[in-house]
């Protein structure tokens, strides 16, 4: 399976033998605008490929507890999620919150994201951030020595 070239700075592929166990690992995304990522993720889902979050996923990439299933994530003790309000460029390109689409990020989190994320205040300008024991209370830890023998590709 081929991606499009904008996929592999933010998802480092991980081949397998087959199509069915290939796996993407989300290393380093910083996040970006949330439609791009809605798109990737519903690709992603479609292929069936698991998702390994072994680093930081930021912003819009968070999307991805929304978009694949649960049982089909892993994280690494690496993994750190970053949560905050959705936001656009207003005039003289000054950021700022986007309450409708903030609204809708939150909706579309697993409940038990939504829980942590409202015992934090919500969705805010503010980043929080979900890592550690806490976030392998909700996913699945990775068993990094199953995926040692698989290849990185760029």
């Amino acid at each position: 399976m081929r991606f499009p070239i904008w996929l592999f700075p933010a998802l480092l592929l991980l081949a397998d033998t087959g199509a069915s166990h290939a796996k993407v690992r989300i290393a380093n995304d910083r996040g970006g605008l949330i439609e791009r990522y809605v798109d990737r993720y519903e690709q992603l889902r479609a292929s069936r490929q698991s998702v390994i979050i072994d680093g930081l996923c930021a912003s819009a990439c968070t999307i991805v507890l929304s978009r694949i299933p649960r049982d089909k994530i892993c994280v690494t003790s690496k993994a750190r999620l970053v949560f905050h309000a959705a936001w656009d460029f207003g005039a003289r390109r000054r950021v700022i919150t986007n309450p409708e689409a903030t609204r809708w990020l939150y909706s579309t989190y697993p409940p038990p994201v939504r829980r942590w994320i409202a015992g934090r205040g919500g969705l805010t300008p503010r980043a929080i951030f979900l890592q550690g024991k806490q976030l392998e209370s909700m996913y699945h830890s990775c068993d990094l020595a199953a995926h040692a023998s698989l290849g990185t590709h760029r």
